[in-house]
């Protein structure tokens, strides 16, 4: 994979973890976990489990969101708000311990919106007039944009580097960035980044594209890595062989590539047998950890444990 930041001035925090990535493509993968609340729960049934860490955990920006209007929500919003508070007291509390630290921003709509916002079904905000300058999506925009750049410029500060994932599931209708077709969210993608990069000097984020459309790509010189989001059947541990060759052909550069959301849990030795250099994989909050619904404990174990998988205590110092 091409270990050269797509930003030119990212620190040496990014180029360590990019370099260290080059050399796991193929050799292993990192274990990750996303987490939704500042109970974090998700990473204790890990531990309770297995007895070990992931390597790397997600964190929801949610409720960081300027523009959220709790009285238009139902209880499942109102709660998944106020469960999300805070919880970027807990991404420092991660960052002491090493780990890595990737983020994902359910953004609700810089402007109107009902309910859970970040949802297009629920907002009427128009994410193309959003690129106009001057315009009210536009100013509003930025408003949203300069507050988040406030909330991670701490780390930038510490020098600590950050997975960032803006845009998810860039492909898809169901989000306010996505539901105006591929050239306006990955538009959106490119303003975020000239914006986060030229205004804000944000320099230790880690670009993550999330989408494996090819005409949506945003494009090799505005990401370090390509990604997807899957959600396969319950207990279908594999190394998801056909997402990954589907995935790489959106570039011919050799981006290194990521499992940024999953229901299932991979299976270390079809990763080994396929040759499957999937740089990591990070299973969804709630029941897909939680309860043996989607996953069984003794694969969640089998994985930790094995020679493949990169967990907490095997991770070097990055940063």
């Amino acid at each position: 994979m091409i270990s050269t930041p797509c930003n030119k001035n990212a620190i040496k925090e990014v180029r360590n973890v990019l370099e260290y990535l080059k050399k796991l493509e193929g050799n292993g993968i990192l274990t990750g976990q996303h987490t939704l609340t500042r109970e974090q729960e998700e990473l204790y049934k890990v531990h309770e489990v297995t007895g070990k860490m992931p390597a790397l955990c997600g964190f929801e920006l949610l409720s960081y969101s300027p523009n959220i209007n709790l009285e238009t929500g139902d209880e499942a919003c109102v709660s998944e708000v106020e469960r999300n508070r805070g919880t970027l007291e807990q991404a420092w509390e991660w960052a002491e311990k090493g780990g890595l630290l990737t983020f994902t921003w359910h953004w609700y709509s810089p402007i109107g919106g009902v309910d859970k916002a970040f949802y297009s079904k629920n907002t009427d905000f128009d994410a193309s007039r959003a690129l106009i300058e001057g315009t009210p999506e536009n100013i509003a925009m930025n408003s949203d944009l300069d507050h988040m750049a406030e909330l991670l410029k701490p780390f930038c500060d510490k020098h600590i580097p950050i997975l960032w994932r803006p845009f998810h599931e860039a492909e898809g209708d169901w989000f306010w960035w996505g539901v105006k077709g591929h050239e306006v969210a990955k538009e959106l993608y490119r303003y975020m980044f000239r914006y986060y990069t030229e205004k804000h000097h944000l320099d230790n984020l880690i670009w993550v594209w999330n989408s494996p459309v090819p005409e949506g790509y945003v494009g090799d010189e505005y990401c370090d890595i390509i990604s997807r989001d899957q959600y396969p059947p319950k207990h279908a541990y594999d190394a998801f062989r056909d997402k990954y060759d589907e995935l790489i052909q959106i570039t011919e550069a050799q981006k290194g590539a990521a499992i940024a959301e999953t229901g299932i849990i991979p299976d270390a030795d079809a990763l080994m047998e396929t040759k499957t250099p999937w740089l990591w994989y990070m299973t969804w909050s709630g029941c897909f950890v939680l309860t043996e619904e989607f996953n069984e404990y003794e694969a969640l174990k089998r994985l930790y444990y094995h020679e493949y998988a990169v967990t907490l205590d095997k991770l070097p110092k990055l940063y």
